[in-house]
């Protein structure tokens, strides 16, 4: 806005600077009508400019004489700032006079307040200096009565008062009762050192002294003291106290031994008594001289051990071992359950953590009582996990002494699992394949349990004696077990397969003699086939389980090294093999019906009548073994999904290349064979839940495979029912149902329909003329078949690399 403005603000267009005429009459006459008023208006702007032209000439004519009033007003002003200029003269002058004379009067008064300041401080100093002196002398003349009681209280004024003199101690009086007190607080330590070295002697086992009011008012005096002085009487003490144990557990005396290593704690815990009897006054509680006592029994006690195993280590035996283990860790219990452990130099122990609730065998409660049976929760993580048990301070403090020992456990415990293991498989063989028990939905085998039982309960031992080594050294014999359980108890039982047929002949498949078809497995191989998936899944949730609480065991620097990638991936591969065992039962058990299907004369074939004896049979296979599967595969329910899957991925390829076995074919044996596919197709649609009181609805992904491949063998048949005339309009057809453009499948179809060859040649000339142009920048001699395969082609690359897989392991 310009200045004008901004002092006389106003809202009138005609004062803008950016004041445009034709917007503005535009506005005073924005249509037509408004014209009508153009006189007005017209009449309204004369009078304004009239009223401008009045206002213009008044401020002109008043500009005449502002020029002569401005100089009288400037000469005003200037005798007004003289004659102010004079006054604040006179008042500062005055200032100055008042300010000297209050510098006069309170000169005398500055004088007397650092008099009274410095008296002060020298009469106080004055003070300290009689209460230092006599303070000297007093506690000079105490020391030498042995009044330790009054010394206590006296000697820590007395050095109070002497840190006021710390800045005189240039003058030679005071740096003189300084030498004085340091040298009576010198005398005084020697002198209780003296005293308790005479109350309780360090050579002999018998303490001839005992407790006395002295030594208590002593121990006060130690408090003011150099702090080496208490530490001095808490370690002769402390020395003296323990003697007798160093004498009565030397390294020759049978009692020194592991198998006897009770009486050693229960020494200690009579002398603690003991002390507290005798000697619990005389030292001050903030000493903690009874905890201390025990700490340095523990100290002791771990150097004389870790001596004599030296000494012993080929007598140490694994149950001796962890005898002398459980009664340590259960008397450093007990001092963490007495002491706070304040007293501790490295209070450095740890202790594990309480895991989440779980009724798994790495996921319960340590410390409640353990199960026979394990049962697997996928939902742990999401239980509120209970509040961490505090750090026991005394953990370790003894039993450290066992660590290196601990391969004695380790091999015991290797031994142990092999001989479990070969107990596993000798109770196999004696017992069998579990009895079929639809019912219970293919329990897991009871030696699953078993292991994990025992991994459990040797992980805890474990960490319990050390969280270092040895707990990689035990993860190490856990995966050796856990590869030897997957190979001797699961792969080892699973059913071979043989290369039977089965029992099923062309002939009595035509005359509908199904009743005497036998699958290769019998209802028992089947049950324990799926027994072996139910446990090996187990295992596989189990094992991951296991790792995670052994990283949480193991110390943090540790735990990169706890894998059992390799035993899960174990164990994967014996789910996938029983997986493929159950698939390939079904497969060939239909294999004679399908070969029945290819040989039949379907050129022969002159009315559509119900499904033919093939389908009948394979119907019946899928009726006896698949329903049978799922109920043993109840509890885990993916796997039954990807036997489904993987059986439809096996069969449906297989049908269709019978399908193409089928040659030639009339149009009604055509549309037999479409009846027929049609059946299957809802057979295997129906498949997850044939045969079953609850019916569900097929996985999606499942349903999606079934209807891809059998919607392609309803195509195929359906372009075999197509006549060939016109032939243009035939091979169109073709590329339109089946979206192949694969010579060799054309090939098959032309023999399905009994073509000659010239009529063939003539056919697949047509056909490579019609086919659909590549796509742009793709490979001029690729085909649709290569960019997407067909089913068939899809499950043969699936299994080929299966086999691959197998071949390798």
């Amino acid at each position: 806005f310009p200045p004008s403005l901004q002092v006389f603000p106003s809202q009138d267009p005609l004062d803008r600077a950016d004041f445009n005429a034709v917007e503005y009459i535009n506005a005073l006459f924005p249509t037509e009508q408004s014209l009508a008023n153009i006189d007005e208006v017209v009449n309204k702007i004369r009078l304004k400019i009239r009223r401008l032209d009045d206002n213009i000439r008044t401020v002109v004519r008043g500009q005449t004489n502002v020029g002569q009033d401005g100089r009288q007003a400037l000469e005003e002003a200037q005798k007004a700032i003289q004659q102010l200029f004079g006054k604040i003269k006179d008042i500062k002058d005055k200032a100055e006079k008042s300010e000297q004379m209050v510098k006069e009067i309170t000169r005398d008064i500055k004088q007397l307040d650092h008099a009274k300041r410095h008296l002060t401080t020298s009469i106080t100093t004055l003070n300290h200096l009689h209460m230092l002196a006599g303070g000297v002398d007093s506690l000079e003349a105490m020391t030498r009565r042995r009044q330790y009681g009054e010394v206590a209280n006296l000697l820590q004024g007395v050095v109070n008062v002497l840190e006021h003199f710390n800045k005189y101690m240039g003058i030679p009086q005071i740096r003189q009762l300084s030498e004085r007190v340091k040298a009576a607080q010198n005398e005084l330590g020697q002198q209780i050192l003296a005293d308790f070295e005479e109350a309780f002697p360090s050579q002999g086992t018998k303490r001839t002294g005992g407790p006395s009011n002295v030594l208590r008012d002593a121990c006060l005096v130690a408090n003011v003291l150099d702090p080496r002085i208490k530490q001095e009487i808490i370690k002769k003490f402390i020395k003296q106290h323990l003697s007798e144990y160093l004498v009565l557990f030397q390294e020759n005396q049978d009692v020194a031994w592991l198998d006897k290593i009770d009486r050693r704690y229960a020494w200690i815990k009579r002398q603690l008594v003991d002390y507290e009897e005798k000697y619990g006054r005389m030292f001050p509680t903030e000493w903690c001289m009874t905890e201390r006592i025990a700490v340095e029994f523990c100290h002791v006690t771990r150097a004389e051990l870790s001596k004599i195993m030296r000494t012993r280590a080929k007598e140490i035996e694994v149950k001796l071992l962890l005898f002398a283990i459980q009664r340590t860790t259960n008397f450093e219990g007990l001092l963490a359950k007495r002491f706070s452990g304040c007293t501790l130099a490295d209070g450095t122990v740890k202790k594990p953590e309480v895991p989440p609730p779980s009724t798994n065998p790495f996921l319960e409660d340590e410390t409640g009582a353990e199960t026979d049976e394990i049962v697997i929760e996928k939902s742990d993580t999401d239980k509120p996990k209970k509040p961490k048990v505090p750090d026991n301070p005394f953990h370790g403090i003894v039993s450290k002494c066992f660590e290196p020992h601990l391969y004695v456990y380790i091999e015991s415990q290797d031994k142990n699992l092999g001989e479990l293991i070969d107990r596993f498989v000798a109770d196999f063989k004696a017992q069998g394949p579990p009895k079929p028990n639809v019912d219970e939905g293919g329990a897991v085998l009871p030696s699953c349990a078993d292991l994990f039982v025992y991994y459990k309960k040797c992980m805890v031992q474990c960490s319990q004696l050390s969280t270092g080594e040895p707990m990689i050294a035990l993860t190490t014999i856990f995966q050796k077990y856990l590869r030897e359980y997957a190979w001797k108890i699961l792969s080892g039982n699973l059913p071979k397969t043989t290369s039977s047929s089965g029992g099923l002949t062309i002939t009595s498949l035509l005359k509908e003699k199904e009743g005497s078809e036998v699958a290769k497995f019998t209802l028992e191989e089947l049950c324990l086939i799926c027994s072996i998936l139910s446990t090996a899944e187990y295992c596989l949730a189990t094992t991951q389980q296991l790792e995670e609480k052994l990283k949480e065991k193991v110390d943090a620097s540790l735990m990169e090294r706890i894998n059992l990638t390799g035993e899960m991936d174990t164990f994967s591969i014996v789910i996938s093999n029983s997986i493929q065992l159950l698939v390939q039962d079904l497969d060939a058990a239909c294999d004679p019906a399908l070969t029945a299907m290819s040989k039949m004369q379907w050129q022969n074939v002159e009315h559509v009548g119900d499904q033919s004896p093939y389908v009948t049979s394979v119907i019946l296979h899928i009726k006896q073994n698949v329903p049978i599967i799922r109920d043993n595969l109840a509890s885990t329910r993916k796997y039954f999904t990807q036997f489904c899957i993987k059986f439809a991925n096996s069969f449906i390829p297989k049908f269709i290349n019978h399908l193409f076995k089928c040659k030639p074919i009339s149009m009604v044996g055509a549309e037999q064979l479409l009846l027929d596919t049609h059946s299957l197709k809802m057979v295997l649609l129906d498949l997850p839940s044939i045969g079953s009181q609850v019916v569900r609805k097929a996985p999606a992904s499942y349903t999606k495979i079934v209807v891809k491949g059998m919607t392609r063998a309803e195509m195929i048949l359906k372009v075999v029912m197509a006549p060939h005339e016109p032939p243009v309009v035939f091979v169109d057809n073709y590329i339109k149902l089946l979206s192949d453009c694969s010579t060799d499948t054309f090939q098959k179809i032309l023999d399905m329909k009994g073509l000659k060859r010239s009529e063939q040649s003539s056919m697949l000339d047509l056909f490579r003329l019609r086919l659909p142009a590549p796509p742009p920048g793709g490979d001029s001699t690729g085909s649709l078949s290569l960019s997407a395969p067909t089913p068939e082609q899809e499950s043969s690359r699936i299994r080929k690399l299966e086999k691959l897989i197998k071949k390798r392991l």
